[in-house]
């Protein structure tokens, strides 16, 4: 069946709507991948082809502060503890850090290993030439995105995000109805 008509043309019961097709963000989501992309290509040009972008910063944190446990490094990094566990073990399998037993049962400490050492220099000058280049975009807009996210951060603190939904919600008979 396509399209709400069954196999012998009659019309099919109505597919509902597909709210996903509306998104005020996406296009901001979609920018950011491409730029996260992009600095994909310039570790895979430079000989660094299995390293993620988002695994920079774990890298460069560690860099400056040393060995820290996974909570502290979540922590420094605002970050939850599971998101970051997930991020260690994905990053120690592709061999950029090792993890050793905390100062507790419980815990786990990180470091870089010698391949994320030999390489932290050139990551950064990678972070420094990002963020110049993204400063360089802002000035060329009219509205640059930090100070829009500033503007979002302040009206969220007066007002949560959760809290704009959960009243959204309780207004609309298909949330509320079970």
């Amino acid at each position: 069946m396509m399209g709400g008509m069954s196999d012998d043309r009659t019309p099919g019961p109505a597919l509902p709507e597909d709210p996903t097709e509306q998104s005020l963000w996406r296009p901001v989501w979609g920018l950011l991948y491409a730029m996260d992309r992009e600095i994909g290509r310039v570790y895979a040009e430079s000989g660094i082809p299995d390293l993620k972008p988002v695994w920079v910063m774990v890298i460069l944190r560690l860099r400056a502060k040393g060995p820290m446990t996974i909570a502290d490094l979540a922590r420094s990094l605002d970050n939850t503890h599971s998101a970051l566990s997930q991020k260690v073990a994905a990053m120690r399998a592709a061999g950029w850090l090792e993890t050793s037993p905390g100062p507790d049962a419980r815990s786990k400490k990180v470091s870089l290993t010698p391949k994320a050492e030999a390489i932290a220099g050139r990551l950064a000058a990678e972070w420094r030439a990002t963020e110049a280049s993204v400063a360089e975009i802002e000035a060329e807009i009219p509205c640059p995105i930090s100070r829009a996210a500033a503007d979002i951060a302040a009206v969220l603190a007066r007002k949560s995000f959760h809290d704009r939904i959960a009243e959204k919600l309780a207004a609309d008979p298909a949330w509320t109805e079970s």
